[in-house]
């Protein structure tokens, strides 16, 4: 089950080669739109990054509300990612300059001599938005043991579900190499689950909107989630490489917290911010549809980090020797220092 960041990123080379770029609807609704700054007014800061199938971030939204472009930053997404490991293996090939990944498979990089920091976190774990693990109904499968022998598939390795299966093993006192995780990507997890090819489907709590439907096809019941196991925590970074920050600390300042406050408008304005993510999942050709099912971003307000949103994973590596003590520390990997809500 344990796979280091190097194998993994060898693994990914290929697929990342062949992502798919996304193109912009002629006939998008104007609320979508991301007009550029006029001409001369300031410059212009191109930020690359990776999409996720039926997953829309929130610097997505910060630039389809125009705030980002107000700022001098464009977004521009070169494809799409299959999981963490893959977005951090582009990040560290300078295909893109913002990568969003699982706090473990950042830990791996930063561990592995990426020289990269986590500026903001993606998204969070919380009691109303979570990672669950779904089981049939009819599933034999009712408490931790019976586990034993059972296939799980996850959206990738080394990443977030990998781990909280493996800190949910830890706790039941069942060894890591008991069940079988198999990768599965977000839009095939509810047929994968359905046909008993997996024991155990894994939704992220990024793939929300994945969950929102297998539950309303009815049939299924969580077994577990990650609240239960880490409790309130960030579920992931978006990192950037630290020549970047020092080359456009102004864009790099302007894409974190103009991501924060669309995460808080989010939060605040839940029915809008659905309404908006459906016409950017229909705009890269998508299902909007699948907005419906969305619980939020499960971010702190303001999206700033805590101690615990990395302490608890350094402590994760430490116990399993991934990392000896004092390895790396808080500030080593993440920072609110792009953040302008943090000095308020």
């Amino acid at each position: 089950m344990v796979h280091g960041f190097r194998n993994l990123v060898l693994n990914k080379a290929g697929l990342l080669a062949t992502g798919l770029a996304i193109l912009a609807s002629a006939h998008a609704a104007e609320s979508v739109q991301q007009p550029a700054p006029a001409a001369g007014t300031q410059k212009v800061t191109v930020i690359r990054y990776l999409s996720n199938a039926g997953s829309i971030n929130a610097s997505e939204i910060a630039a389809a509300k125009g705030w980002l472009q107000a700022d001098g930053v464009v977004l521009e997404s070169k494809g799409f990612s299959q999981g963490g490991p893959e977005s951090l293996f582009a990040i560290a090939s300078g295909s893109v300059d913002v990568a969003g990944a699982a706090t473990a498979a950042v830990l791996n990089a930063i561990s592995n001599g990426n020289d990269v920091v986590a500026v903001k976190p993606g998204f969070g774990v919380s009691k109303t938005a979570k990672s669950n693990f779904y089981v049939l109904a009819k599933s034999p499968i009712t408490k931790p043991s019976d586990l034993i022998g059972k296939t799980i598939a996850v959206n990738t390795l080394g990443a977030h579900l990998d781990y909280t299966v493996r800190e949910y093993l830890r706790i039941h006192k069942i060894p890591q190499n008991a069940v079988r995780l198999i990768v599965v990507p977000g839009p095939q997890l509810e047929q994968t689950l359905r046909s008993g090819q997996v024991d155990v489907a894994a939704v992220g709590e990024w793939q929300a909107v994945f969950a929102g439907k297998l539950e309303a096809d009815g049939g299924v019941r969580v077994l577990f989630d990650d609240y239960q196991v880490l409790g309130d925590i960030t579920l992931g970074y978006d990192v950037m490489r630290k020549s970047f920050l020092e080359a456009h600390p102004a864009a790099a300042r302007a894409f974190v917290t103009d991501s924060a406050k669309a995460a808080d408008w989010a939060a605040e304005h839940p029915d809008d911010a659905r309404k908006l993510i459906a016409q950017l999942l229909a705009k890269r050709g998508e299902n909007p549809a699948l907005a419906g099912y969305w619980p939020g971003f499960g971010l702190r307000q303001h999206a700033l980090f805590t101690d615990h949103d990395a302490q608890f994973w350094l402590d994760v590596f430490e116990r399993e020797g991934k990392l000896h003590k004092g390895q790396l520390s808080v500030n080593t990997v993440q920072t609110n220092r792009y953040n302008s809500y943090a000095s308020q």
